[in-house]
């Protein structure tokens, strides 16, 4: 019984291997050219299948927690074994969507297909930061019911929602242009990196109890949460994501 857990997180980091394996098989991309020389290109397929297993990894990832403590199965193993786990699926994964978004953003401009590979390494900077984040989360007494800096999970789905709004898109917002400019990407990478690393105090989405004083911006978050979901489909994620740095900010843990 006392392996349940660990089964599960193994389990993630098994679907976070798939992720890169996807995330990787883009090698080709359609580029259109129309007549006034204005370029369109496909959202490669498996780029977003990459993006759903990171998404089950987060709902193993969040399972393999509850199931410990179910069981009265928690051990020191498990916590680095899942640290382990995490940093694939929401460090390496991610990293190598964001690797291959910055591959688009460089193949829209004029010999973008003969880019260095050194524009594009700094997308691994999320996995190391990552890692760093967690490293330090283990050595960490003080972050029970609040965080010192993003959660890696937080960051790694922020990052592989991006192939799924550009795959999807969105009829009220679109951001499709931001998503493919290099620019924008390397802010995303040195933005979310540092917020990863940071010391900024924000809030544990764990319940001591279930009253409206004292879960007043986790119950704003799940509201904005399912007001974003239905109006902005997949565009929700970031917005959510800035709701909860937000409010995180507004409502410092003590």
């Amino acid at each position: 019984m006392k392996q349940i857990p660990n089964i599960f997180t193994l389990l993630n980091l098994f679907l976070g291997c798939i992720a890169v394996v996807f995330a990787l098989q883009t090698e080709s991309f359609i580029i259109k050219v129309d007549g006034e020389g204005a370029t369109s290109f496909n959202i490669p397929e498996k780029i977003a299948l990459a993006s759903f297993f990171i998404f089950a990894a987060a709902v193993i990832d969040f399972l393999d927690g509850f199931v410990a403590r179910l069981l009265n199965a928690t051990s020191e193993m498990g916590k680095q074994l899942d640290s382990l786990s995490d940093v694939v699926s929401f460090g390496v994964a991610p990293a190598v969507i964001m690797y291959q978004l910055l591959r688009i953003s460089f193949i829209k401009e004029e010999n973008g297909l003969d880019t260095q590979l050194l524009w594009l390494l700094p997308a691994f900077i999320l996995a190391c930061a990552g890692a760093y984040r967690l490293a330090r989360f283990n050595i960490d007494t003080e972050q029970s019911y609040g965080f010192k800096g993003v959660p890696i999970p937080a960051a790694g789905l922020l990052i592989a929602s991006f192939p799924l709004i550009l795959f999807y898109g969105n009829s009220i917002i679109n951001v499709n242009e931001w998503l493919t400019n290099k620019w924008v990407l390397y802010v995303i990478i040195a933005a979310v990196s540092w917020l990863m690393v940071s010391k900024l105090p924000l809030m544990a989405l764990k319940f001591k109890d279930f009253s409206i004083k004292n879960n007043l911006p986790k119950y704003i978050l799940v509201a904005l949460a399912i007001v974003a979901a239905v109006l902005l489909k997949w565009l929700a994620v970031p917005v959510v994501f800035i709701g909860y740095i937000i409010l995180s900010l507004l409502y410092k843990q003590k």
